[in-house]
């Protein structure tokens, strides 16, 4: 069996993430608004004669074996397939890793996704979306292909059909952060009740009017130049600024493309950071 793709597994920000609880099974249940974004890693997936999965990455923190979130999504695939066929995934990454940008997370959706199609193995969404969910809380929302309302710990989602496009200057600083040290260090001393949402945005105003993140606090407690960094954008004319999931990366919203690069023209980061303008899609 053979064929090949090439595919594009788009980033993500949370607009909003709240944290209500600690359920009985050391996850917290959660209500997120999420946005996908054109910033994407690129995969290419093969079929070959033969057996196995083989995985390559440039990036030097990227594990190329069964530890890696896009392996075991080949296998899950794989598995369902039920016979043996040679998969090979070359992977490059454009999404910053430990960023908050979701972006292992979009890569296994993708995989899982383009190895049904290419294996024609015919699972419906909904299964696909099962599938996701034993790999990592947010697949999910990559597979549901709709900015949305996330509940549970990801896996319930309400689409949000009315919200505009927006452009968004992101900052990450180079500090990978921990997702698990995040909600370790959490300190949530109540069940928090959650504030009514709208469902209607129509401005980057409306969006910026619920921007919160209760894991911001924990990040920037450890790391201040986050807070730096929120201040610089504010001050550079941003609608309004917060730090995607765990971090480390930092959005600005901006209702128009001119605006955000005139933002990012005016400011002086490192060069070493990762800065760029994207649209939500």
């Amino acid at each position: 069996m053979t064929g090949s793709v090439r595919l594009y597994a788009p980033a993500k920000v949370n607009f909003r993430l709240d944290v209500l609880s600690r359920r009985p099974d050391g996850y917290h249940e959660l209500r997120m608004i999420m946005q996908r974004i054109d910033l994407c890693d690129e995969i290419e997936i093969s079929l070959h004669q033969g057996a196995g999965i083989s995985l390559s990455c440039l990036h030097p923190y990227i594990p190329q074996d069964k530890r890696n979130i896009v392996w075991k999504a080949a296998a899950e695939i794989l598995n369902c397939f039920g016979k043996d066929v040679g998969i090979k995934i070359q992977m490059k990454k454009n999404i910053p890793v430990g960023a908050g940008l979701g972006g292992g997370s979009s890569d296994a959706a993708t995989t899982l996704m383009g190895l049904n199609d290419l294996l024609g193995t015919g699972l419906t969404d909904q299964q696909i979306t099962s599938i996701g969910l034993k790999l990592g809380a947010d697949v999910p929302f990559f597979i549901f292909k709709n900015a949305a309302v996330a509940e549970g710990i990801g896996d319930r989602l309400s689409p949000l059909e009315h919200i505009p496009k927006l452009w968004l200057l992101l900052v990450n600083p180079g500090i990978h952060v921990s997702t698990s040290w995040v909600y370790q260090n959490l300190n949530l001393t109540s069940e928090k009740v959650a504030a009514k949402l709208p469902f209607l945005y129509k401005s980057a105003a409306d969006v910026c009017s619920i921007l919160s993140n209760d894991l911001e606090p924990v990040t920037l407690r450890r790391y201040p130049i986050i807070q730096e960094i929120k201040n610089k954008l504010l001050a550079a004319g941003a609608d309004g600024t917060l730090m995607s999931g765990s971090g480390s990366t930092v959005f600005a919203v901006f209702s128009t493309e001119s605006a955000a690069n005139e933002a990012l023209g005016s400011l002086s980061f490192d060069k070493k950071w990762f800065t760029k303008v994207v649209p939500t899609i």
